[in-house]
C-alpha cells in the first residue's frame, strides 16, 4: 500500500501526457516501475506492441486518405491509414496520426511501408554497392558479409516508413508511433499506401 500512495497525480498525468494511455493503465506502470518515469513509459509501449501483435490478424477495413501540404506548396503526400472501425476512423486521435504520418513522409521521402516492400531491383543495386565499398576496404573474407548486411539493415531502417524514426520524436520509430495510438483506440491500425510528390521530381 506504501508503495502505490508514492505515486503522485502529477506523475499520473504526466505519463498520460507522454503515452495517451488511460489513468488507471498510468498509474498501474508507475507502480510496477517503482514511480520510475523512463521505465514506465517503455513498460507502457512494450505492452502497446504486444496488444497490437495480438490484433494483427483482425481485418482492418475502414480508415481515411490523410493528406499534408508543405508550406511551400511543392511537396504533398497522400496516404491511406486503416482501421477496423469507422468510429475510430472518425476520431481525433486518428486523423492525427494520419496527417503526422503524411507530414513525416513528406519530410522523410520513405521508399516503402516495409522492407518486402522495396523493389527488388533497388535493394540487389545497393547490395552490389556495398559488397564492392566492402571488397575495397579489404575487410576479411569472414567479417565481410555481416559488414553487408549491417549496411543493408540500416538501409532499411532509414528508407522504410514503419522503421523510420519519427521527425517530431526521434525516440520513437513510425510503427512505435503506430501502436501507441492503435493501443489508445484498441484497433488494429495499418499504413494501406501512400504517395509522395514533389515539384520537378518524377517517380
Amino acid at each position: 500500500m506504501g508503495e502505490t500512495t508514492m505515486i503522485s497525480a502529477k506523475d499520473v498525468k504526466k505519463l498520460r501526457d507522454m503515452t495517451g494511455a488511460g489513468m488507471m493503465d498510468c498509474k498501474k506502470a508507475l507502480e510496477d516501475t517503482g514511480g520510475d518515469l523512463e521505465k514506465a513509459v517503455d513498460l507502457m509501449r512494450s505492452k502497446g506492441a504486444a496488444k497490437a501483435a495480438k490484433r494483427a490478424d483482425k481485418s482492418a477495413n475502414e480508415g481515411i486518405i490523410g493528406s499534408y501540404i508543405h508550406f511551400d506548396n511543392k511537396t504533398a503526400v497522400i496516404i491511406e491509414l486503416n482501421c477496423e472501425t469507422d468510429f475510430v476512423a472518425n476520431t481525433d486521435d486518428f486523423k492525427g496520426l494520419a496527417r503526422d504520418l503524411a507530414m513525416h513522409i513528406a519530410s522523410t521521402s520513405p521508399l516503402s511501408i516495409s522492407p518486402d516492400e522495396i523493389d527488388p531491383d533497388v535493394v540487389a543495386r545497393e547490395r552490389a554497392v556495398y559488397v564492392q565499398q566492402v571488397k575495397e576496404e579489404g575487410k576479411p573474407e569472414q567479417i565481410a558479409d555481416k559488414i553487408v548486411e549491417g549496411k543493408m539493415q540500416r538501409f532499411f531502417k532509414e528508407n522504410t516508413l514503419l522503421a523510420q524514426s519519427f521527425v517530431k520524436d526521434p525516440d520513437k520509430t513510425i510503427l512505435d508511433l503506430i501502436n501507441e495510438v492503435s493501443s489508445r483506440t484498441g484497433e488494429k491500425i495499418e499504413v494501406a499506401r501512400f504517395s509522395r510528390m514533389k515539384v520537378g521530381e518524377r517517380a
